[in-house]
């Protein structure tokens, strides 16, 4: 199944609310598995972002799904990226010219 890197920032709603945020996951967690998605890891950091998350999602159209579910409770603006293990990306760099 392929592997996202999901990144998120605080909204103002979120951050006012951000003792919740554990609370949140679980709402997260129940948001990616109606898409088919697992969240199998999650982190709070300092830095550019406030949450990263490791995503396992079925396609892109999910991954979507997920995105915008999330950003539909206002607590977290997202932003997503395709990731490849090492034995995924071995096929893509034959095909480098």
């Amino acid at each position: 199944m392929p592997t996202y890197i999901l990144l998120g920032h605080y909204t103002d709603q979120g951050i006012q609310k951000v003792k919740d945020t554990v609370k949140r996951l679980e709402s997260v967690r129940a948001l990616a598995t109606k898409v088919g998605a697992t969240i199998k890891e999650a982190y709070w950091t300092l830095g550019e972002y406030d949450v990263v998350a490791i995503v396992e999602a079925p396609d892109h159209a999910a991954m979507t799904a997920l995105g915008l579910s999330i950003g539909a409770l206002g607590n977290v603006r997202t932003e997503t990226l395709p990731a490849f293990t090492a034995a995924e990306i071995g096929p893509i760099l034959k095909r480098v010219g």
